[in-house]
């Protein structure tokens, strides 16, 4: 029975130049993913079924119309698979949830039957961040996110620790309040460098949504790491740090109740 993790999707950084004709936004951004998230487990089965457990799982209204069960729609498999979902990652939350579960079940596809040729343009059916989300690996997502671009990744192990305020955030409203100014490209360079040198252009406009993202922001600035920012169009945060040790520490002075999740960078 293979088990996959589908690992946290963060954006270390996310430019937003333009919003296209086709309603999309054009965008720059460099995906990083963490080594903790929901876990799925495929057993052969006669038919598909999604069952979901773990702590996030009451949010996910209709188990036949979540990514998973769209994903092994799209999948072609000589046997059905009984998928089971433990929901760790909050929902709405601008880590990617969904779409690395996608991710996950194309990972156990792969492990059992293999992929089609074509599994890239399925994945990106089902999602922008989906295609990221199969490789889960750090690197610069362009267009609508689906590009990908490798990087030099020099993150890799980088202590990481994810803070939201259980507060849900759909991404349309966010894209919606962008206020449509180009402030310019990604930074070129290693991973860190972009990390650094960027910005998370829905920053702005989440906080005007969700106020409270400026209290995570700004809880964990207090706890000095060398980086920490809104991941996606919120509400999650997160901050890099030198050590493990500085990392468990900020997590343990974090509010009782907010949601964290300390890892690191894959």
């Amino acid at each position: 029975m293979p088990t996959e993790t589908a690992y946290a999707k963060i954006n270390l950084a996310l430019h937003v130049r333009r919003r296209r004709e086709d309603g999309y936004h054009e965008l720059e951004t460099l995906f990083a993913f963490v080594d903790a998230g929901d876990v799925l487990t495929g057993a052969p089965a006669a038919q598909d079924s999604v069952t979901t457990l773990g702590e996030f799982a009451g949010v996910l209204d209709n188990p036949f119309d979540n990514l998973v069960a769209r994903a092994l729609n799209v999948l072609p498999r000589p046997q059905g698979l009984a998928v089971t979902l433990e929901k760790n990652l909050p929902v709405a939350a601008g880590l990617g949830g969904g779409s690395a579960d996608a991710g996950a079940v194309f990972r156990i596809v792969e492990a059992l039957h293999g992929l089609p040729d074509d599994w890239q343009a399925r994945a990106a059916k089902l999602g922008a961040d989906v295609p990221a989300c199969v490789l889960s690996r750090t690197h610069v997502g362009l267009g609508t996110g689906t590009e990908q671009v490798d990087v030099e990744d020099d993150l890799a192990g980088t202590p990481v620790l994810l803070v939201n305020p259980r507060v849900p955030l759909s991404t349309g409203p966010v894209f919606k309040a962008w206020d449509g100014e180009d402030r310019g490209a990604l930074p070129q360079g290693p991973a860190s460098q972009i990390a650094r040198e960027g910005r998370n252009d829905l920053e702005a406009p989440a906080i005007s949504l969700c106020p409270v993202i400026a209290e995570v922001l700004a809880a964990l600035q207090a706890t000095s790491p060398w980086l920490a920012r809104m991941s996606g169009s919120g509400a999650t945060c997160f901050a890099l740090y030198e050590t493990p040790e500085a990392r468990d520490a900020a997590a343990a002075a974090m509010p009782a109740g907010w949601w964290t999740m300390a890892g690191q960078l894959r």
